[in-house]
């Protein structure tokens, strides 16, 4: 029953702790979490009005602490706080995307059926994590706790045995057994960015923000080992639960500990320069992603790069909404500086004087560029890897892997691409202006001795980052996706 440290069958739980769970009142509870979204749309008078929308969804939470006189509870993110706003990476059943929430409400109830208010037990947010998919809201009431000590999830092996309480469908509680059939996952589906264990217990929506328990080799007794909170949509009995190590720090303090999303785009020194110039000049095909925008690269012989961004109708259309020029540097180690920049429409394109623009165009100016080198040259370094990805193991795990960084750079990507289309709206030429077409013999020669070019002062020299977008109350099933298992 006992080979590590955990064990794998549930005899080894002893009777003084079978007794204190027979007797002590359950820390198990059903959380109800309401929303109101208030959606914008055009009446048949063509007069924009707003309607409004209210959902209900059924999660699980479990008391670990008692504080000023109340009690503070563990659930997930996705159980304990909507999207702020729905759109296609956060859509809410029933509630059109473009919507923008206005109100809400978080409450201990019996069970879905509950529809007697005064004895529900109103909860708050404390912090939440979305990255985790973990949240500590708190009751202003005193409630049972968990009676049992936070363990070691690092500590589990495949086969130990597992035991889940929640709320399945919201309907009544359950305690469900189960195997840890994988020890460890890496969980880095949309917004979430941590690590899972795999278990096989029979969970439901409706489960999510369960405690998930294994009992101890040493004392014979549970620990609080993880938290449930997803399913392969793919897989039945497939369950995945955050690992409890990630969560300790957050439960004693209180407090989100700052980190950056994992995505490891290298950095942007003059090594990088060179790869992309070399990369981009064997390409047949030098596209690549930015956002949801398509972008070209064309290298020049004499070290100048060309970035194309184009329109959503790309290939329907080809005029570029932004053309940017990246200067090779006189130093070493350094990438490169912002050349010229044209800006463009259907019209064709206008070369913008960069002593003309304010300061806030030009820090976007040079955000966008920075981005679309660290997009191409993960765009690039992934076509390396996939066309290697069956001579070996290895070679397939990095090209899985640098596929996911250029899953991630697309999504983190979008407000640059945003950004490219307001400052093409805003600066390309109008009807009443002169226009330009950027020839084939700009790319290929190199520039007239008195062509001008302006360097920034300080040339942004690293990719920039963007926040992560919170995850959704749930995601279309799809085969091997992630899915949240509160709702």
């Amino acid at each position: 029953m006992c080979t590590g440290e955990y064990a794998d069958d549930f005899a080894a739980l002893l009777a003084r702790a079978r007794d204190l769970e027979a007797s002590q009142a359950s820390y198990t509870f059903c959380i109800r979490t309401t929303a109101t979204y208030e959606c914008p749309y055009y009446g048949a008078d063509g007069v924009l009005r707003r309607s409004r929308k209210q959902v209900t969804a059924h999660g699980s939470g479990f008391a670990f602490r008692h504080q000023d006189g109340g009690t503070l509870l563990l659930t997930n993110d996705h159980v304990a706080e909507w999207p702020a706003a729905t759109n296609a990476d956060h859509p809410v059943d029933d509630v059109p995307l473009g919507c923008r929430r206005v109100a809400d409400d978080l409450r201990i109830v019996d069970n879905e059926s509950d529809d007697y208010a005064p004895d529900d037990v109103p909860l708050s947010r404390v912090v939440v994590d979305p990255q985790l998919d973990v949240a500590v809201v708190k009751a202003g009431a005193v409630l049972p706790v968990m009676p049992w000590r936070i363990g070691r999830s690092a500590a589990l092996r495949a086969r130990n045995v597992v035991n889940v309480r929640g709320f399945p469908l919201g309907i009544f509680r359950a305690d469900n057994v189960g195997k840890v059939v994988s020890a460890y996952d890496r969980d880095d589906y949309k917004d979430w960015d941590h690590d899972d264990f795999v278990i096989d217990a029979q969970l439901s929506p409706g489960n999510s923000g369960s405690p998930v328990l294994a009992i101890s080799c040493k004392t014979g007794e549970f620990e609080l080992v993880g938290i449930y909170h997803a399913t392969y949509s793919g897989g039945s009995g497939l369950n995945l639960v955050v690992a409890i190590d990630q969560v300790r720090d957050l439960m004693a303090t209180l407090q989100r500990s700052p980190r950056k999303r994992t995505v490891n785009l290298g950095v942007l020194d003059g090594a990088a320069r060179t790869q992309l110039l070399s990369l981009s000049s064997a390409s047949l095909h030098p596209f690549f992603p930015l956002g949801a925008l398509t972008a070209e690269i064309r290298p020049r012989a004499d070290g100048h790069l060309f970035f194309e961004v184009f329109s959503r109708d790309f290939p329907t259309r080809v005029n570029p909404l932004l053309v940017l020029e990246d200067l090779p540097s006189p130093l070493t180690g350094v990438f490169g500086g912002v050349g010229r920049v044209w800006v463009g429409n259907t019209r064709g394109l206008k070369a913008l004087d960069w002593s003309a623009l304010d300061a806030e165009t030009q820090t976007g100016i040079g955000r966008i560029l920075d981005g679309l080198r660290a997009s191409s040259l993960a765009a690039f370094q992934y076509r390396v890897s996939e066309a290697a990805a069956n001579t070996s193991k290895e070679h397939f795990q990095e090209a899985a892997r640098l596929h996911r960084v250029l899953d991630r750079t697309v999504v983190a990507r979008q407000e640059l691409a945003d950004l490219a289309g307001d400052l093409a709206d805003r600066l390309a030429p109008k009807l009443q202006e002169s226009s330009l077409t950027i020839t084939a013999e700009l790319f290929d020669s190199p520039a007239p001795a008195a062509a001008p070019t302006t360097l920034l002062s300080e040339p942004p020299n690293q990719a920039s980052s963007s926040a992560p977008v919170q995850a959704g109350k749930a995601t279309a099933p799809t085969v091997g996706a992630v899915v949240a298992g509160g709702t």
